[in-house]
């Protein structure tokens, strides 16, 4: 992170459903490129190693295991690089199969998180090879040649800059209480979600505005990778979706139904996330209540160290900044400029019928500022049905005002 800023990607690589040595070169490429571009953490689909479709296959010994020496691939590729990277892998823990995000940074797991919330509806079993989080008992357990420690608790990963993020797996943010609500009280500036959302009619608008509504309420950046183009279309068709949002406001998307991999990157301002935490009372009073829960023994925050950063870059804003925030854009100035309007005209129509007011002077300096309140006395006069004799307008000119501003307040009154 530079200046309150932290670079992040979300990934859709090309996949081949049971390859995955096929897919993690292709997510080997993807995190190399994204190291390139200074990218500080990248985030892929859910069961990016072996492909989320594998159905069946998900209970052969042989594709557990060719999935785990992926990750010790990936592990080894990493060694040098600085870039976090999450990847999406099944898990085994004694009896129970987990559908994992897998952090990885320096050769290094710093954690595995579980999904919570398995679907199992519709087009969708994952119940039918996939154990929840909520059946784990923390333990630690050897995967890929480390030791790691599985737990159904939040955990909360800390960038050596001191930004914080959690993970959440696609269904999780469609539950009631997604997990990625306790992350972001638990102190997480970031969400990564990595998912496998399929395509139907009406589905991505709905998908985007639930992604922007859970960015908004948490006040958090959200990066949403979900599979697109080599997932089986047995029975359904994965489009591929790459969202970053901030808060709520979409930052960056990519091209759905894409055959070729996709990559979005944008830089998410950290400080400002917590700026509006702080100025918020009711976020801040969610926080008092979660640390009451977790007083109680409800649950527990497990927080995750990631490694220093070897290669130091120089920073260079890349997002568009408004220079205008206050502005309305173009596609959106007439209803805007309404809404700016009407909320005026409550305002003044409601001080003049409490003040059981009999006339409204304005003055007038020919300026943008006094032709607007006149106009907005005229429509309030107009709502109350008054008439306009009501409205007393007064010249009066000011150190600005030319020639040409003072005929203009002449005119108007």
């Amino acid at each position: 992170m530079k200046y309150g800023f932290i670079k992040v990607a979300s990934a859709i690589p090309s996949v081949k459903v049971g390859d995955v040595v096929f897919n993690t070169q292709q997510i080997e490429d993807q995190i190399a490129q994204a190291e390139g571009r200074g990218v500080e953490i990248i985030t892929f689909p859910e069961l990016a190693i072996t492909g989320y479709s594998c159905q069946d296959l998900f209970r052969q010994q042989m594709l557990l295991e060719s999935s785990e020496q992926a990750i010790m691939m990936l592990l080894d590729f990493s060694r040098k690089l600085d870039i976090i990277s999450i990847v999406g892998a099944p898990v085994v823990v004694g009896d129970l199969l987990l559908n994992c995000g897998i952090v990885i940074q320096h050769g290094q797991i710093l954690g595995i998180v579980p999904k919570t919330y398995l679907p199992n509806y519709s087009e969708f079993y994952e119940k039918r090879w996939f154990a929840s989080s909520q059946d784990l008992r923390e333990c630690e357990v050897r995967y890929a040649g480390h030791k790691v420690r599985l737990t159904p608790d939040v955990q909360i990963f800390r960038t050596y800059d001191g930004v914080q993020f959690g993970v959440e797996i696609c269904e999780d943010v469609w539950a009631p209480a997604p997990p990625s609500n306790k992350l972001a009280l638990a102190g997480a500036d970031l969400i990564f979600n990595l998912s496998a959302s399929d395509e139907l009619i009406g589905k991505h608008d709905y998908l985007k505005s639930l992604v922007s509504q859970q960015s908004a309420r948490t006040m958090t950046g959200y990066v949403y990778s979900s599979c697109g183009f080599g997932e089986s279309t047995q029975d359904v068709v994965y489009g591929g979706n790459a969202l970053i949002y901030e808060n709520g406001k979409l930052l960056e998307e990519g091209e759905r139904f894409s055959l070729d991999p996709q990559m979005v990157v944008s830089q998410i301002d950290v400080e400002k996330l917590r700026s509006e935490r702080r100025t918020n009372s009711t976020y801040v009073n969610a926080q008092r209540n979660i640390k009451y829960s977790m007083l109680d023994g409800q649950f527990g925050v497990h927080v995750i160290d990631a490694h220093p950063v070897e290669n130091e870059r120089d920073f260079q804003l890349e997002r568009e900044v408004n220079p205008h925030p206050f502005i309305p854009t173009s596609s959106d100035m007439n209803a805007s400029c309404e809404e700016i309007f009407n909320i005026q005209l409550m305002g003044l129509a409601k001080r003049i019928v409490h003040t059981h007011a009999k006339t409204v002077v304005v003055g007038i300096s020919g300026g943008l500022d006094s032709t607007l309140a006149l106009l907005v006395a005229v429509r309030a006069m107009k709502l109350l049905n008054r008439p306009l004799s009501d409205i007393c307008a007064v010249t009066m000119p000011g150190f600005g005002t030319t020639k040409r501003t003072h005929s203009n307040s002449e005119t108007l009154c």
